[in-house]
């Protein structure tokens, strides 16, 4: 027999011998050899939709619900209906989270605003809703030329009462929101005019208007989008050193609540003009703290009631606030009720009244001190 078969012979022989898995095992140190590192322990497995289920359940339940139905807050549209998710383009949601929608409760959340959340991190979101309905199809892109006068006179007929005015917010979506129609297609919102969005509250006026009419409200809707933002404003830095207590030296206010739990912004803007000892707390998104907020002001999100673990326990004032106007300034009340806070409530109007009021905001160009 050859050298080399015998040796191929003898070799096949020696992996046939060894127990099970041994030929694939690492070689053992040698006696005395230092050894090796640990290897690494198995990657974590998260589930499909996992992540976005959770950053969901943080950030959005709250107004939205847990099923994405909406409605749990200051009217917040359903995320999750059929006739919204297919025809709702995957960057129509994004920049809805991303961007949020100015001047009213629905907060800008990316990072680029300030928010807590980045890129990754709204794609989750917007794959978790997804996962609830069809995917997004192509709609037609149909129509005449309207005429937007026409279409002013008919949205103020047919849909003020709903979708409101600038100066007015109604209870459905602000259609006029600079943001929306930034992100919204005409065919998204022609499509939404003419079928609706069941099972939502807007209904569908494919009957109830004519095509000409419909064309009407798509031309006026088109004069009313602002022109593509050349950069998106990169968010300001929220300071460290702002003080907890405003006016530490100051006389304890003397609010009156209703129902034990609301203050009225009159009694607030009162109490901050009288110098009296006070701590308010921002519960919104940090996004809309760097754009206006209260004087003096905390930015303690709602969905991060760790930072107030900051706030001093010695029988200070705790006025909250959000634009829902109940519902993130109450978790922040309720956390620091169950930690045995004994002066604790929420500004009952909430900001965006306080806003139309003239009373005064600090912060970038939606308000400035002392502005009333």
């Amino acid at each position: 027999m050859p050298s080399w078969l015998a040796a191929s012979v003898a070799l096949v022989a020696l992996l046939v011998s060894l127990p099970a898995g041994a030929a694939d095992s690492p070689a053992a140190p040698a006696p005395g050899a230092a050894a090796g590192p640990a290897p690494a322990p198995p990657a974590k497995i998260i589930a499909p939709g996992a992540a976005g289920a959770a950053l969901y359940a943080r950030y959005c339940k709250l107004c939205h619900a847990a099923d994405g139905s909406g409605y749990a807050a200051d009217e917040a549209p359903s995320l999750v209906s059929k006739t919204f998710l297919e025809t709702a383009s995957d960057a129509f949601i994004e920049s809805g989270i991303r961007f949020g929608r100015p001047g009213t409760a629905m907060a800008a959340y990316g990072t680029v605003r300030g928010g807590p959340l980045d890129d990754a991190q709204i794609r989750d979101i917007t794959a978790f809703l997804r996962a609830k309905g069809p995917r997004a199809r192509v709609l037609p892109v149909a129509g005449g030329s309207g005429d937007a006068g026409r279409g002013g006179a008919l949205y103020a007929h047919e849909c003020r009462s709903c979708h409101g005015t600038p100066g007015e917010p109604g209870k459905a979506p602000k259609l006029y929101n600079s943001e929306l129609l930034l992100a919204a297609s005409p065919a998204f919102l022609r499509h939404a005019i003419v079928n609706g969005r069941p099972p939502t509250r807007m209904p569908a006026f494919e009957k109830k208007l004519s095509a000409g009419q419909i064309d009407d409200l798509m031309a006026w809707l088109e004069q009313q989008r602002p022109p593509q933002p050349a950069a998106r404003q990169a968010p300001g830095a929220i300071p460290d050193d702002l003080p907890l207590v405003l006016n530490p030296e100051g006389k304890a206010p003397e609010f009156r609540l209703r129902d034990e739990r609301f203050v009225p912004a009159a009694q607030v803007l009162e109490a901050l003009e009288q110098k009296r000892r006070l701590i308010v707390v921002d519960a919104r998104s940090t996004a809309d703290w760097l754009v206006s907020h209260i004087p003096g002001a905390l930015p303690m999100p709602y969905y991060d009631t760790q930072k107030l673990d900051r706030i001093p326990d010695d029988g200070t004032w705790v006025v909250a606030y959000c634009a829902c106007p109940h519902h993130a300034s109450g978790e922040v009340v309720d956390a620091l009720r169950r930690r045995g806070f004994p002066h604790t409530a929420i500004i009952d109007e909430g900001i965006l009244e306080w806003r139309r009021r003239g009373y005064p905001l600090e912060g970038g160009p939606a308000g400035t001190v002392g502005a009333r």
